[in-house]
C-alpha cells in the first residue's frame, strides 16, 4: 500500500514486462488511470499516465499534482492503470490501494 501526503506532488514509475522478464514494447499504447474512494464510487480523480520509454523499457509514469491531492479527503483509495493497445485491446496492468494522509509540515 502506498501513502502520500495530501500537500505533495505524487510521482511514481513502473515497468511493464513480458512473461520472460524482458521489457514490453508500449509503442502506440495509451494509458488511463483513476483513483476512487472505493470500486463502486461514482466519483473519481484522474491520475496522469505518461508512457516514458515505450520501445526500450516499457516505462510508465503516474503523477498527481499537489493541487489534486490537497483537494482529496484523507483516507484509503483504490486505483488502477489501464493501457490500451493500438488495436483497441485494453489491459489492466496495475491496481492497488493508496492512502492519502494529512500533511504535518505545511
Amino acid at each position: 500500500m502506498s501513502m502520500l501526503k495530501n500537500i505533495n506532488d505524487f510521482e511514481t514509475n513502473f515497468y511493464v514486462t513480458n512473461d520472460n522478464g524482458s521489457s514490453f514494447n508500449l509503442t502506440g499504447y495509451v494509458g488511463a488511470s483513476k483513483i476512487k474512494k472505493h470500486y463502486e464510487s461514482s466519483t473519481s480523480t484522474d491520475i496522469t499516465v505518461e508512457i516514458t520509454a515505450p520501445e526500450t523499457a516499457g516505462a510508465v509514469k503516474l503523477t498527481l499534482s499537489n493541487a489534486v491531492t490537497s483537494a482529496m479527503t484523507p483516507g484509503k483509495y483504490v486505483y488502477d492503470v489501464v493501457l490500451t493497445a493500438p488495436d483497441g485491446i485494453k489491459s489492466r496492468v496495475l491496481e492497488g490501494v493508496l492512502t492519502i494522509v494529512e500533511g504535518v509540515t505545511l
